[in-house]
């Protein structure tokens, strides 16, 4: 069966998964602006390392298909998804100690799982418990393909 290109989210599926579409289209973006701006974990690893420019658009992507994939009833789609939530985890901790190996810095492990970022961490926090949600699991399970 193809994909709809003009389908980017789905109003039948559970209300777990139509947020879940909405909060990886915003984190995409969001992840697109992180990726040029020096501040961020993803400008940093962008700026420190060769790959990092490549592992943020991968974010970026991952985050954009996931939506549009799980808007389409795909599997694959819901694994990017889950992918691309819990990325910003990874790629954050793997910035900051790299941060405290090279600048001899202590960071603690609250700030290397959330950035300092209160906020986007709570936001980080719900697409992840969106996705792995019982409705969620069962729905793409049974109706995915």
């Amino acid at each position: 069966m193809p994909i709809d290109t003009r389908k980017w989210f789905d109003r039948t599926q559970p209300q777990t998964l139509q947020i879940a579409t909405f909060l990886l289209y915003f984190n995409a973006f969001f992840a697109l602006l992180a990726l040029f701006d020096e501040r961020g974990y993803l400008g940093y690893l962008r700026d420190r390392f060769g790959i990092g420019i490549l592992l943020g658009l991968a974010v970026v992507a991952a985050n954009v298909l996931g939506g549009f994939l799980m808007a389409n009833e795909r599997k694959i789609g819901y694994v990017l998804a889950l992918v691309a939530a819990f990325a910003p985890f990874v790629l954050r901790f793997w910035a900051y100690n790299d941060i405290e190996s090279r600048l001899g810095v202590s960071v603690s492990l609250w700030d290397k799982l959330t950035g300092n970022d209160t906020i986007g961490f709570i936001f980080e926090v719900a697409l992840c418990a969106l996705l792995l949600h019982p409705q969620s699991r069962n729905h793409q399970r049974i109706w995915f393909k």
